[in-house]
Formats: structure tokens, C-alpha cells, sequence
């Protein structure tokens, strides 16, 4: 599949131009898996096709303006893709989902934490999710976001150095995950909110402010003509459940910390919230997962006053793929403007009939030593391999990729089905005009291969104790 020499480079190259999809596939593994300039060549063919068939990555911060005035209904829910494993078949099986139900509102996004233990530079991963595009012909924008850049509380807080190095370390990786072209990013300083302090804006004091601060690092980076959807975060996912009053508290401390750091910028266009839910749910001993009870007062309340008030697109809806189906279609009624869904489509992947059998084995026995740190002394098998799992997507990166076709192409089609489920429970189908609409091509901000040099070759950070 990986192409090896530069004259297998350049025939590929020109049987892409004929829209040859074998060409593309072993374009896209190749800017994955090799190296240096044959990585960055194959890189550059793609994402110049791509472009040239109409395809870019963009900001949905104007569509979320948009209705935060009321010009858009809040009558359906964004859902937001976290792509970790086998990522291009993953993708191409999200856009055959949102081409046939023309849905344009739809994010695919990755976590600080999944950047690394997935081995996905942001490069690399805008790379896989645009070429998928290209493969199923898509057109128009691509909403590629940073999910969860969030400060570590642990590191923050054990002094000055402590704080300043991990401050650094997001304003890094944000500053990379633009050069690629993610034109959205969440913002997630909720974990230094500290509700052993008298008052609302006491507890969101430091939350609000390094969200202003790390808003206005943003908007000093953004392209020319490109305002990043910014995302804020007022309740730590899997903490207290959110309330109006703690996200008018952080607003208000937000608002003026912006207004110092960077006068007249342009502000967050939503509000992540706790509700009741924990990222990749709770597995129980025989490796289920508990059902859990949705504050979904607080996230309509939260919605409407972020709408009303502050002129955001509503709250976001965190940790939700393995929720029931049947709530799915509750989120938009609720005017809840996004939803972040991820280790579902994982768990699809891993317990599919198709996956191969001899592979699973040899990821858990890994496991077993890899991540024997992680585990409690109460877990059952089944409750550690569940919680650990997601740490093989990384080392077992080429073999899952890898996968034969027939494997691939089945574990593709239901991974296709589920996706089509929930956009429409989320009421995006014919989203599309909408997003071509406030999300057009703006010059000049088609990521550029020489922008992200050498960034897929930088160590992964340690990001114990961050969340997905």
C-alpha cells in the first residue's frame, strides 16, 4: 500500500488527477505511514486535489453567530466526531453518511489526550479526514476541531514553573492544530474551577480568565478572514452538574479578562456543560455500562441563557456516545448546539465480527503490561480492557489500518449506519446549505504543508489525567 519511491509517487500523483481511488487510498496511507519528503509529497497531492475539488477546512463560529441572533433556528444538534481509530476508513464512512442525508453541520474533531495516545499529530489527522472527504466526493467546508485542549489541574497547580510549562503546552499544540487548519477548538480550563471558594465568580475565577487568555492567543493566530469557533468549558465532564448561575459567572469573568487581554476580540460562540454524564460512560464488572441519569434542565436552561444572553450558539453536550438511542433526538428539541460523541465508534471497531480475533488478543495482552498502572485492584478484565483499550489505537496503529478488505469494508458499513442514526436523531440532515452558507472559502486559508513541518515528528506529551 505505502509508496516507496519517488517515480511510484508520481504515478500516483497523476492517476489521482483521473480521480483514480486506489491512487488516493495509497496517497493517503503514505502520507500516514512513511517519511519525510515522500510523507509530505503525498500529503501535498491530496490536500491539492482536494482543494481543487472544492473542499477546505473551515470555522463554524459565523453559522453559531448566526444563531446565537436567531437568524439560524436552534432546531438541531452538531454533532462532533472524535475520530480515533482506523481514521480514514472512519471518516470516509462519517462523509458517505453526511452525503447521502446532505448534512453539513457536523464536526470531526480530537482531544489533546487522543492526539497522542492515537498517534495523530493535527497535521496528520486534518491529512486523513480531508482525503476521506476527497474519497467519498464531498464539497464544501470540512470543520475539523480541537476537542478538550485542557489544562492539566495536577501540573497547573504544583507552582509557578508547574503552571507556566502547561500553559505552554496548550498554547502549543493550539498553535499547531491552526497551522493544519483546525478552525474550531474548545478551549477547557474547567478543570481548574475550584468550588471550595465562596461565590460563583470566585469558583470560576481562574477558569474564565485562562480561557480569555488562551481566546485571545487564538485570535492572534487565526488566518486573515477566519474567526475560530472558541469553545469554553464551565463544568469539568464526569464533575457537578452545571447551573445558569455558574455560566453567568463565567461569563462575566471571561468577558472582562478578554476585554483586557485583547480589546474588541471576538469572543467563545459556545459553552461546554456538565449534565450528568462521563466520558466513554462507567463499564460495570461484567464489562456493560451503567446507565446514568441527564440533567437535561440544566442543558436546556444553560442553552436558552447562552442564546439570550450572551448571543452563543447554546451549551454542548459532552460525553454522550454511549448514551441510549432513544435520547438522541432530545438534544436539538432542547436547543443544545453541539454534541461530542467518541468511544462508541471505537467500541463498534473492537467488537465488531469482523475485527480479527488473533488481533484483539494480542492488544489486550498488551494492555496487560502497557497499561497495568491503570488498573484497580477491584476492575475485572472486561472493566480494565474497556477503559484501557483506546491506549492501543497508537501502537497498534499500521496493523488496524492495515486491516484486509472485506474487514475493513464491513466494519466501514456499520460504522456508516450508526452515523446515519445520528445525524438524523440530531436533526442535521439538509444542514448542508446552511454550512456552505456561513462557513465559504476564505483565501489564503488553506493549511499548507511547509506550515506544519517537522510537527509529526515531535514526541507525544504525557497526558495522564487529561480527558478525550
Amino acid at each position: 500500500m505505502e509508496l516507496q519511491h519517488q517515480d511510484d509517487l508520481k504515478h500516483a500523483v497523476a492517476a489521482l488527477a483521473t480521480r483514480n481511488a486506489d491512487a488516493l487510498d495509497r496517497l493517503v496511507w503514505t502520507g500516514v505511514f512513511a517519511a519525510g519528503a515522500l510523507r509530505d509529497q503525498a500529503r501535498g497531492a491530496v490536500l491539492d486535489q482536494a482543494r481543487s475539488a472544492g473542499i477546505y477546512p473551515a470555522s463554524i463560529h459565523d453559522l453559531y453567530a448566526a444563531r446565537g441572533r436567531g437568524e439560524v433556528a436552534p432546531t438541531f444538534t452538531v454533532p462532533a466526531i472524535n475520530i480515533r481509530g482506523m481514521a480514514y476508513d472512519t471518516a470516509r464512512a462519517l462523509f458517505r453518511a453526511r452525503k447521502a442525508l446532505d448534512a453539513g453541520a457536523v464536526i470531526c474533531e480530537i482531544a489533546r489526550s487522543e492526539i497522542a495516545y492515537t498517534d495523530q499529530r493535527p497535521a496528520e489527522y486534518a491529512f486523513v479526514v480531508i482525503g476521506a472527504a476527497l474519497r467519498e466526493g464531498w464539497k464544501g467546508p470540512v470543520f475539523i476541531q480541537g476537542d478538550h485542549f485542557q489544562i492539566n489541574a495536577k501540573k497547573y497547580g504544583a507552582d509557578a514553573a508547574g503552571a507556566a510549562a502547561e500553559m505552554k503546552a496548550v498554547q502549543d499544540l493550539t498553535a499547531e492544530a491552526i497551522r493544519a487548519g483546525f478552525y474550531n477548538i474548545d478551549v477547557d480550563t474547567s478543570t481548574l474551577v475550584d468550588l471550595s471558594k465562596s461565590g460563583h465568580e470566585a469558583q470560576q475565577a481562574l477558569n474564565g480568565g485562562l480561557c480569555a487568555g488562551l481566546t485571545a492567543f487564538i485570535r492572534a493566530r487565526q488566518p486573515k478572514g477566519v474567526t475560530v469557533s472558541v469553545g469554553g468549558e464551565i463544568g469539568e465532564v464526569g464533575g457537578k452538574n452545571s447551573t445558569p448561575e455558574e455560566l453567568e459567572a463565567f461569563m462575566t469573568v471571561f468577558t472582562a479578562a478578554l476585554r483586557e487581554a485583547a480589546p474588541g476580540a471576538e469572543g467563545i460562540s459556545k459553552i461546554s456543560v456538565q449534565t450528568g454524564t462521563s466520558h466513554g460512560g462507567v463499564p460495570l464488572p461484567d464489562g456493560s455500562i451503567a446507565e446514568v441519569k441527564i440533567d437535561f434542565d440544566a442543558l436546556e436552561r444553560c442553552s436558552t441563557l447562552a442564546r439570550g444572553t450572551y448571543g452563543m450558539a447554546g451549551a454542548v453536550q459532552h460525553g454522550a456516545s454511549t448514551l441510549p438511542a432513544a435520547l438522541f433526538d432530545r438534544f436539538p428539541k432542547l436547543g443544545a448546539c453541539e454534541i461530542h460523541l467518541a468511544t462508541e465508534f471505537q467500541n463498534m471497531i473492537y467488537d465488531h465480527p469482523a475485527f480479527p480475533a488473533d488481533l484483539k488478543r494480542a492488544i489486550y495482552e498488551k494492555l496487560r503490561t502497557a497499561a497495568a498502572d491503570e488498573r484497580k485492584p477491584s476492575d475485572t478484565d472486561e472493566q480494565f480492557f474497556y477503559k484501557t483499550r483506546k491506549k492501543a489505537l497508537g501502537m497498534f496503529k499500521r496493523e488496524m489500518w492495515g486491516l484486509a478488505g472485506p474487514a475493513r469494508a464491513a466494519i466501514g458499513a456499520t460504522l456508516e449506519e450508526k452515523f446515519t442514526f445520528l445525524l438524523d436523531k440530531l436533526a442535521v440532515r439538509g444542514t448542508r446549505a446552511l454550512a456552505d452558507r456561513w462557513a465559504p472559502f476564505v483565501a489564503g486559508s488553506f493549511p499548507s504543508i511547509g506550515a506544519a513541518a517537522g510537527a509529526d515528528g515531535r514526541a507525544h506529551e504525557d497526558v495522564t489525567g487529561l480527558s478525550d
